[in-house]
């Protein structure tokens, strides 16, 4: 049979799965000799057995527990009920720390006769009768699910003396759960244990798993524990201590404690505590005690620690140690600072810091008091990272230069850029993780919720509604672009620093980086940003979003509509003058480093009007009446544009465009020789399916771009470009990889339409992730890898990138690392986390060599 008991002295830190954590560490710190109250663990494995059959399991899990009762009695040479009575708690466990998310029960072991002799020991009866009142207090609530506020009720009643009390308690256990409370103390241990076990499935504890990813499969340990007593005089009481301040990551004690008080004290809120400092005033020799302990601690586990100590009549107990929790900006502070102590090296230093809490620091979050009174509204899904409040406008156009604004649309568009970059955030009730809001937000830097279903809206009533919630155009909302949320009103934002500990990071990971990160740039700012955070080059250049700026979307509005090639012309030699000026700044920025020009790739319909103002007004502009405009709109129109006339095939059918495009790059490459400024370009011929359409759109560019050093390369994004590589390669001097399109047309999935479902294939395990968030290693994946190899085997110089917004998602580089290519590129603002990732992947793979 098996052994479900393992007493502190038998386990050790490394047990965690089987002990949990709790379990596991005080185990360690008994080995360390440390003050631990004695004590045992039931195992994980029997909460997994307990609640896979419960009665059955329980009678044979009985006899190891009662063992191991008589057992505990011994070491502390106490008995339970007996004249020197065994009190013990009885506490959650789980390898994982879940804080708070499950129970604890404290004095377990106690009945009338136990309070008389504890009287009797003590000589003090409001000590022996506050442990009472709390032991059934804890029981009845964590055990019976009785609501405490049904006890605090009686508190609010006065009594002749307290064992009245403690007949009102046992009288109110009786009336709701028909038994009396039980003094049986082996039925209440048994009682505890089985609450502790399936406290692992309580409401709140699933959510914590949820939210926080955490496996369910691992079940709790259970913690039965030698009571001390912080409540039992003026030289006792109860304390947290982290060995360093959790919230900022300074080298300093930091915590509180209560004296005359049980450590549940202390977490109700019941009694404000003192600062830990004070207490080398109150028990100077405790304090310095507590503060070796701690240091010694945190020398062993080589991290800062969470400590929760009792002190019973001036001896110091330790109850627990755990590595604590801290902030995102502590917890970078903290490990940066534990290498350059040599308490670890820099790898481990990189491996332990979480990527995505850079996003935290780069992009902000909502404080945590804040968040506890927060009116959620409505969730959707993270488009993009970070945090913001601000004043609902449902028209990209009615947003002021200056304020704080959330602009609300059913999808985004490119004509919603200015709108964009003047609000604060942005939510759409259309479009996945990779629509055109998410993307460009990204690259922006800013927050934004897309695919909330349950939002709609209301331009002519100027209102929205976010499931029952009706709100106008002025109201107040939060997003966080961490998790979806949407939150009524305003939520206090932590401010966002980036501080010397982020740049060091950022210059560590460059001792272990072989994956290159570029940027996605489209202008001198994004690509200024990708610099800031060391970005080696531009990896995207989308020339579409040029078109945007300022009044250039009615020249391109006036090419598309041209009713002549004269008109086209005309309207293209507008459009050339300002991209040429674009490239230039952009390349001058760079300063040499490689920058990736796609060119033009969207379908032409997304450039066009609108409303009925802006055909109007284009109607006005070309000199063409508003019935002519409506019928080159319609017959542009396309059933689905996204394996429409787009890419490459604007190219063949319009070859002007790029010839234009190509053109702008010579003019900016000659100022740039003028000016004595370097630069290094790299076309990229998008969407790309067969050969010939490859060799066409390279002679153009071949005949437009004279006298100039430049590479040529494609996008592969579609399957067929991917098992044809080895003809592909043959013409290029590189690959990019377009991975959100290549998803797309594998998985056959509107990258914009799925978020309606993608949720649901994920909560039923079809999906393990949101594939346009992560990259699908068994379809997309076997395909790259198709393509590289051939590719590579034609062409072995050829340069090989990643440029989908799958190059900034940690799990997906960790996948691209194992694979024959050169960088990935991503949003600006997701640099830091794509270096990161990579290094942390690097440093994996030479652990798996050893």
């Amino acid at each position: 049979m098996s052994n479900f008991i393992y007493f502190f002295k038998d386990g050790n830190k490394n047990l965690t799965n089987l002990l949990g954590g709790k379990g596991a560490n005080l185990c360690e710190m008994k080995n360390l000799n440390l003050p631990i109250p004695n004590g045992f663990i039931v195992t994980t494995e029997a909460c997994n057995q307990f609640l896979d059959n419960e009665d059955n399991f329980f009678e044979i899990l009985k006899p190891q527990i009662k063992s191991a009762l008589v057992n505990l009695e011994k070491i502390t040479n106490k008995k339970f009920g007996g004249n020197n009575p065994l009190l013990v708690s009885v506490r959650s466990g789980a390898p994982v720390s879940m804080p708070g998310m499950m129970d604890t029960i404290l004095n377990v072991g106690f009945n009338d006769d136990v309070l008389k002799k504890i009287i009797t020991i003590t000589k003090n009866q409001n000590f022996a009768y506050d442990l009472y009142f709390k032991f059934i207090q804890m029981f009845s609530e964590i055990v019976m699910n009785i609501p405490r506020k049904e006890f605090e009720k009686l508190d609010k009643k006065e009594f002749q003396n307290p064992s009245e009390k403690i007949t009102a308690y046992k009288n109110l256990y009786k009336s709701l759960i028909k038994k009396e409370f039980p003094d049986n103390i082996e039925d209440q241990i048994f009682l505890a244990v089985k609450s502790i076990f399936n406290s692992w499935n309580n409401e709140r504890a699933i959510l914590y798993r949820d939210l926080n990813n955490i496996d369910s499969s691992m079940g709790t340990g259970v913690v039965i524990q030698e009571m001390v007593f912080g409540n039992y005089n003026n030289l006792s009481g109860t304390g947290v201590m982290f060995t360093r301040n959790p919230s900022t990551g300074e080298n300093k004690i930091y915590g509180e404690y209560l004296l005359k008080a049980q450590g549940e004290d202390i977490v109700a809120g019941i009694r404000t505590p003192e600062d830990i400092s004070h207490l080398e005033k109150d028990m100077p020799k405790i304090y310095k005690e507590l503060i070796t302990i701690g240091k010694n601690l945190e020398k062993h586990y080589k991290n800062m620690l969470d400590i929760e100590f009792t002190i019973e009549n001036n001896k110091l107990y330790i109850l627990q140690a755990r590595v604590g929790k801290r902030t995102s900006e502590a917890d970078l502070k903290i490990n940066l600072e534990l290498a350059e102590e040599n308490l670890i090296s820099k790898k481990e230093a990189i491996l332990r810091i979480d990527v995505n809490s850079l996003y935290k620091i780069i992009n902000g979050k909502f404080s945590t008091k804040s968040l506890e009174t927060a009116n959620l509204i409505g969730t959707g899904l993270s488009g993009s990272n970070g945090v913001a409040c601000g004043k609902i406008v449902l028209n990209s156009k009615n947003i002021p230069e200056e304020g704080e604004y959330i602009l609300v649309r059913e999808e985004t568009s490119p004509e919603d850029i200015k709108g964009m970059y003047l609000a604060k955030g942005i939510l759409t009730a259309k479009g996945g993780r990779t629509s055109h809001g998410a993307v460009v937000a990204r690259g922006m830097g800013k927050c934004c919720v897309t695919g909330c279903d349950a939002l709609t809206i209301s331009e002519k009533e100027k209102t929205i509604k976010i499931n029952n919630t009706i709100l106008k155009e002025g109201d107040i909302i939060s997003l966080d672009g961490h998790n979806g949320n949407i939150y009524l009103g305003t939520v206090d934002i932590e401010k966002k620093t980036l501080n010397e500990d982020f740049f060091k990071l950022m210059t560590w990971t460059e001792d272990f980086n072989n994956l290159k990160v570029r940027v996605n740039a489209d202008t001198p700012e994004d690509a200024k940003t990708g610099c800031y955070f060391g970005a080696k080059g531009i990896g995207l250049c989308r020339t579409e979003h040029m078109f945007f700026k300022e009044n250039r979307i009615w020249n391109i509005r006036e090419m598309i509509l041209a009713r002549n090639e004269e008109e086209r012309n005309f309207a293209l030699e507008k459009l050339s003058i300002t991209q040429s000026k674009d490239f230039y700044e952009i390349f001058k920025v760079m300063n040499g480093l490689p920058v990736n020009i796609r060119l033009l790739d969207p379908p032409l319909h997304e450039f066009l009007p609108k409303t009925l103002e802006e055909k109007v007004y284009l109607s006005n502009r070309m000199n063409i009446t508003l019935l002519e405009i409506e019928k080159r709109i319609e017959l542009l129109k396309e059933q689905n544009p996204m394996l429409g006339h787009r890419g490459c095939r604007l190219g063949v059918t319009f070859p002007e465009i790029y010839e234009m495009q190509i053109k702008s790059i010579g003019i900016a490459l000659n100022l740039c020789k003028e000016k004595n400024i370097k630069a290094s370009v790299e076309i990229m011929i998008p969407f790309v399916g067969f050969l010939e359409e490859l060799q066409y759109i390279k002679s153009i560019i071949t005949k437009t771009l004279k006298n100039h050093d430049y590479k040529i390369g494609t996008m592969i994004e579609l399957p067929r470009a991917c098992v044809l590589s080895d003809k592909i390669a043959k013409e290029v001097d590189f690959f990019s990889y377009g991975t959100n399109d290549l998803t797309q047309t594998t998985l056959g999935i509107s990258r914009d339409d799925s978020a309606k479902f993608l949720h649901s294939y994920e909560e039923k395990f079809i999906y393990k992730n949101d594939p346009f968030k992560t990259i699908d290693k068994e379809g997309v994946g076997e395909l790259l890898k198709t393509s590289i190899s051939l590719g590579k085997r034609e062409n072995p110089t050829i340069k090989l990138g990643i440029c989908g917004e799958h190059g900034g998602d940690p799990e997906s580089i960790d996948f691209f690392s194992t694979l024959n290519i050169e960088y990935v590129s991503c949003s600006p603002f997701k640099i830091p986390l794509a270096l990161l990732a990579s290094a942390q992947s690097e440093i994996k793979k030479n652990i798996k060599r050893i």
